[in-house]
Parts: structure tokens; C-alpha cells; sequence
């Protein structure tokens, strides 16, 4: 788990005296890299009542290209702008070319908190 409360440290480098302990809304988690396979998903809480669906794995997208949406079988990650490792890891994240079996798509969600990828076909430059 990450901590994403006050910083030990000044930007000078002096030590901060902690003034009360950690809280839960001070909770961080570790990035979701979700990854193409077979679809493997975790329920995690969020703040309030409510809880999100990440995908830990998928192979499945909702691809539109503008008109009508059809289920889609994602192939690979051919390139990632977030970090062009995640495109050799085939991780999927917002804004990731993907190759599906209807075409080259960009995905327009965020599996890690949404639970399921959304994409929009891509022309070929």
C-alpha cells in the first residue's frame, strides 16, 4: 500500500515531526497495469460507499467507430504513449494502440478503474 500523506521531509531536507498518525484517506495504491490475457478482474473499495472493478487482465474491447460498437478480441499492444515499455509488456492503459480483430483501435478507457476497455478505430497513417 502507498501512503499518500504528508511528505517526513521539508524541501530543504529537515525532518517534519508526524502530528498524528496515518489515516485512511491517506491510502494509495500501486498502479493497475492491466495486461492482455485472459480476463482476470479485482473488486477494491473506493472512498464512500461506492467500489471499483479493475482489470487485472483482458482480452475483450468495445470497439466503435463512430456509429455502431461491437465486442472486439484485442490482439496485442502495438504502441502506449504513458511509457512505450507498457506497449512491450502489452499493458493497456488510456490513450493505447491497440490491434483488436476489427482494426487498429485507441483505447478511451481506464481499465485499471473502469473494469473494461473502450476503444475507437484508428485509421491507418
Amino acid at each position: 500500500m502507498q501512503n499518500q500523506g504528508r511528505s517526513k521531509r521539508t524541501k530543504t531536507g529537515a525532518r517534519v515531526r508526524p502530528h498524528s498518525k496515518k489515516k485512511k484517506s491517506e491510502l494509495g495504491r500501486l498502479p493497475t497495469e492491466t495486461t492482455v490475457g485472459e480476463p482476470r478482474f479485482r473488486v477494491v473499495d473506493s472512498r464512500g460507499e461506492g467500489t471499483k472493478v479493475r482489470a487485472l487482465s483482458t482480452n475483450v474491447a468495445n470497439v466503435s467507430d463512430g456509429e455502431e460498437t461491437v465486442h472486439a478480441t484485442i490482439q496485442d499492444v502495438t504502441e502506449n504513449e504513458a511509457n512505450p515499455n507498457y506497449a512491450r509488456r502489452n499493458i493497456i492503459t488510456k490513450g493505447a494502440v491497440i490491434v483488436t480483430t476489427e482494426g487498429k483501435a485507441r483505447v478511451t478507457s481506464r481499465p485499471g478503474q473502469s473494469g473494461q476497455v473502450s476503444a475507437v478505430l484508428v485509421g491507418d497513417e
